[in-house]
């Protein structure tokens, strides 16, 4: 299906304004597909894709659409700045958004005087936030003072998984093993070591091979083999793949292991969500939403491990659990959920 094709998208048009960035404009009357070249309708382009509204990084192309505009704040906010008060010299409501919302990349983007300055004078000018984490949420109530609350929301990032064209899943006999779903060493809330010893200990128990990418080329292979996994249990993956083969490859394990703790939107549960497989551990909101029976949010490391092994082991339990992710995020993660909480959301200007 396309989403021009729904009455909910003729009602509400949603424009992304990403300024100075390096993806390109790009156009949502029509469904994306997973064969295009264009950017994938996933996170902050999802937004646009819901609605079959369009992804900018000019403020004059994003004024042009003639609808709401959600503003993303990235580099060192000047940019983002400008744009804001070019598109409300035009009378566009807008709303904005930091385009990296991980608690740690929250952190980082505050190291200066002139960055928080400049913050806090697009938090009091726009007309509203839009946070993909409650703990986005509650940092732009605060930054925004004494300005209505109710300008403020918290809508996750959805997910295609109503259209028939992103559904990855293979069958269950085809899968086998853990995919890691994490592969930042230097990222301390990613917790990609205590992943990787969590996955070796379910595989010395199950025989189940592990599969890890690995970017950081001879320094992180040697990480790797320091390790000590089993002899040939351990799949290393070098060398980046589109995001339509990432999904077919995640697609192929039965579960998907990971144990961050940075607070994200949570791609890598919505990626799992796509290709019908299992989410373990990771706090994200994806994970808190489609697998709350396996994400890592108030669990410890003995407790992921352990549901971990259950899945690994019990085919049953795996294929009821991931039936009953599907309903969740269909709930709230899906296109057509995205599309009517942002249009209730911008209702209120």
């Amino acid at each position: 299906m396309t989403m021009a094709s729904t009455g909910d998208a003729a009602e509400f048009r949603l424009t992304v304004l990403n300024p100075g960035g390096r993806d390109p404009e790009q156009y949502f009357d029509e469904a994306a597909t997973p064969e295009s070249l264009a950017h994938p309708p996933v996170n902050f382009h999802a937004f646009a894709a819901c609605t079959s509204g369009a992804f900018h990084r000019k403020a004059e192309h994003a004024i042009a659409e003639k609808t709401p505009i959600l503003l993303l704040l990235r580099g060192d906010f000047k940019t983002s700045q400008r744009a804001l008060l070019e598109c409300q010299k035009e009378k566009r409501i807008v709303v904005v958004s930091l385009k990296e919302t991980g608690l740690h990349q929250i952190a980082e983007q505050m190291c200066s005087g002139g960055r928080i300055s400049r913050f806090f004078d697009i938090m009091a000018r726009a007309d509203g936030c839009l946070a993909t984490t409650p703990e986005a949420a509650d940092l732009y109530r605060h930054a925004r003072g004494k300005l209505d609350p109710s300008t403020v929301g918290f809508i996750p990032a959805p997910y295609p998984l109503d259209d028939a064209t992103w559904d990855f899943s293979v069958q269950p006999d085809k899968q086998t093993g853990i995919l890691i779903g994490t592969r930042e060493w230097n990222v301390p809330s990613r917790n990609h070591f205590a992943a990787l010893l969590i996955a070796r200990r379910l595989c010395e128990a199950t025989g189940e091979p592990v599969t890890v990418f690995n970017f950081d080329g001879r320094r992180g292979a040697k990480r790797l083999r320091a390790m000590g996994f089993p002899d040939y249990k351990l799949r290393i993956i070098n060398r980046r793949k589109s995001y339509p083969d990432y999904l077919r490859e995640m697609a192929t394990h039965k579960i998907v292991l990971q144990l961050d703790r940075s607070g994200v939107p949570g791609q890598v549960a919505g990626d799992a969500l796509l290709c019908r497989t299992m989410c373990v551990g990771g706090d994200g909101v994806s994970e808190r939403i489609g697998f709350p029976g396996s994400c890592g949010n108030g669990r410890n490391f003995d407790q992921i491990t352990s549901i971990a092994l259950e899945l690994l082991k019990n085919t049953n339990a795996r294929a009821t659990a991931v039936i009953e992710s599907q309903w969740r995020a269909l709930e709230g993660l899906s296109f057509e959920a995205g599309r009517k909480q942002l249009r209730n959301f911008f209702a209120r200007f």
